[in-house]
């Protein structure tokens, strides 16, 4: 009896030995992130083997809210299996950086066994790195990334984009470590007027209900480009502008000569005024020297008006082609008219012919015409005519000579008993005379008369 008491007080006493956990576990996670506030598990690749007799074993912990996996995990006596632990942040959590708890694995049997981890505890903002590469004012294109810096996965990340140069947004996952790159086209109109540096890349992170800004830096290279347009119209008016555009990134020196000659720098304006003038010879250089900020641009207008020396070289043409045509002339007819107030209330005027003779000339026959609604009075001024003939309506005087220089004057009185309202035109005058023995013929000019309201009748 006593060697069975015995034998059943050593099986019982062994019995809890035999019956405990026998775990040996690796955690083949590394440096895994744990983000605060964010509804999304710190998961740990564990390696575990049963050194013992097959089992269910549950894990928990009291450091997170929340245990993965759910349920038990079924290991067999002497089997190794790689099981995923998932651990969730409590909302009140405000401790950073790494931590070390125990995760709780516990046996079917009610057995069990704890095993420290380490997690690293981070605000959302620290778990990114954003930034771009290198770009210079004429490039299309820029290439931006933003990269995960932690053991986390990220699902359904929206990043917005926002700089200087331009605004993107997208959404994507970013697993463990992963870098995320975007091509984004530049709008050159957008940063024409910025100044080559670094600027700041601001970057709006949302993940779950958690959002955060992350900032990095862009590097805008810099790049001297002057770019110059010229463009020129118009002939009597010259008009020609130059413009100087500063597309690069940098403050850049501009410098523009423009000639000119003596006779053109006369009729030329410029805008703006040149900064300097310099004449050599014949020809007059003027100069702009200018410093342009990055988008700047400089206009400069010259304009050369043609017009007033123009008008004059046709002036002087005119005047010396009318001189030359009246020093050829031999004899010249002046016909003028006024009004004469009748004592009958006939509309009456005088016409009077001026002869001039500028050289000798001989056997002088000027002819004169009345209009059809007139009369001829019998009374004449200056020279009487040789012959009037009513029924052709024409009167004729005759001059055997005259010297060169003189001057003859032949008038006489038209009136009409019909009124005459407006614009009243006689016609011209014609002399007919002989110049070296060869016949030539001058004709006058045509004279007018506006003729008004009928006026009462006044003695002459």
């Amino acid at each position: 009896m006593r060697k069975i008491f015995f034998g059943v007080m050593i099986i019982f006493l062994f019995l809890p030995l035999i019956s405990a956990i026998d775990l040996s576990i690796q955690d083949m996670s590394s440096n895994e992130a744990l983000i605060v506030g964010l509804d999304q598990p710190a998961m740990f690749n564990l390696k575990i083997t049963n050194n013992g007799a097959g089992d269910n074993f549950q894990f928990f912990n009291f450091f997170g809210t929340d245990t993965l996996p759910k349920g038990t995990v079924q290991i067999n006596g002497m089997e190794t299996k790689n099981v995923q632990v998932g651990i969730y942040p409590r909302s009140d959590l405000r401790q950073l950086g790494r931590i070390q708890f125990d995760i709780y694995i516990k046996s079917q049997t009610g057995q069990q066994m704890t095993y420290p981890l380490m997690v690293n505890v981070i605000p959302l903002q620290e778990a990114f790195e954003v930034g771009a590469q290198d770009f210079k004012p004429d490039s299309g294109n820029v290439t931006i990334y933003i990269k995960n810096l932690v053991y986390f996965n990220f699902n359904n990340l929206y990043a917005n984009f926002k700089s200087p140069f331009f605004t993107f947004d997208n959404s994507f996952s970013l697993g463990p470590l992963e870098k995320k790159t975007f091509e984004v086209t530049l709008d050159k109109e957008q940063f024409r007027d910025l100044m080559a540096g670094f600027y700041t890349l601001n970057v709006g992170v949302q993940a779950g209900n958690q959002k955060a800004s992350v900032q990095g830096t862009m590097k805008f290279i810099e790049k001297n480009i002057v770019t110059s347009t010229q463009n020129q119209y118009g002939v009597i008016v010259n008009t020609y502008k130059i413009t100087k555009s500063n597309d690069g990134n940098v403050v850049s020196a501009t410098q523009t000569v423009l000639k000119k000659n003596v006779l053109s720098r006369l009729f030329t304006s410029f805008s703006p005024d040149p900064d300097s003038v310099e004449r050599k010879g014949l020809i007059v250089y003027y100069t702009w020297a200018r410093e342009l900020k990055p988008g700047e641009q400089l206009n400069i207008t010259v304009t050369t008006n043609w017009l007033l020396p123009l008008l004059a070289v046709l002036l002087i043409i005119a005047i010396v082609i009318l001189t030359k045509q009246f020093s050829r002339t031999n004899l010249v007819l002046k016909k003028r008219v006024t009004f004469v107030k009748a004592k009958g209330g006939e509309f009456a005027l005088k016409v009077s012919v001026i002869v001039t003779a500028k050289k000798f000339i001989e056997r002088v026959n000027v002819i004169d015409r009345l209009p059809h609604i007139t009369k001829l009075h019998e009374r004449f001024g200056g020279e009487t005519p040789k012959k009037i003939d009513m029924k052709l309506r024409r009167i004729e005087w005759y001059f055997d000579r005259m010297q060169e220089g003189e001057s003859r004057v032949i008038s006489y009185i038209i009136y009409s008993r019909v009124g005459v309202l407006g614009r009243f035109a006689l016609p011209t005058a014609t002399a007919i005379f002989e110049k070296d023995g060869e016949v030539h013929e001058a004709e006058s000019n045509q004279a007018f008369f506006m003729a008004e309201q009928a006026r009462k009748p006044i003695d002459d």
